[in-house]
């Protein structure tokens, strides 16, 4: 992600959660050293179809923010960018990856036990936006997830 693909990024935020980080917030990220941030897109260049937010400390990595542009779900570009996050923990050195979930959003919970994610817990009213809960999942990362 660069900052130039800020305003692809924030289109896809604002319609895909209640409450949207703001651009301040993306661009921060940009600077982060731990900081990976991602953007898909397709090999014509054309508009950015999705976006992941991963951070790796010490072992181990955290997915904050993934979102798919609603004409390109269903397209595999989700586990592309989830994969990708793995990969680069794995390259970091991260053992396990973490993440919360809404507890309502079935594709995601979908999504990421394909992907070999499990259940670790529920943070009750964790979304203060909706008062939803949130399913804390994690998976194991290993030296062939570098790859």
């Amino acid at each position: 992600m660069e900052p130039r693909d800020l305003d692809g990024v924030m289109a896809i935020e604002k319609i895909s959660f209640p409450t949207p980080w703001s651009r301040k917030l993306f661009a921060e990220e940009l600077g982060r050293e731990f900081s990976d941030a991602l953007v898909a897109v397709p090999a014509q260049e054309g508009a950015i179809l999705g976006y992941a937010i991963c951070w790796t400390v010490a072992d181990e990595s955290h997915l904050l923010n993934i979102a798919v542009h609603p004409d390109a779900r269903g397209r595999a570009v989700g586990g592309e960018l989830v994969r990708e996050c793995i990969r680069r923990g794995a390259r970091a050195g991260a053992r396990r990856i973490h993440l919360e979930v809404r507890a309502g959003n079935e594709p995601a919970l979908r999504l990421y036990r394909r992907e070999g994610f499990s259940f670790v817990g529920i943070r009750k009213g964790y979304y203060t936006d909706t008062g939803e809960d949130a399913i804390l999942l994690s998976r194991e990362i290993s030296k062939s997830d570098a790859v």
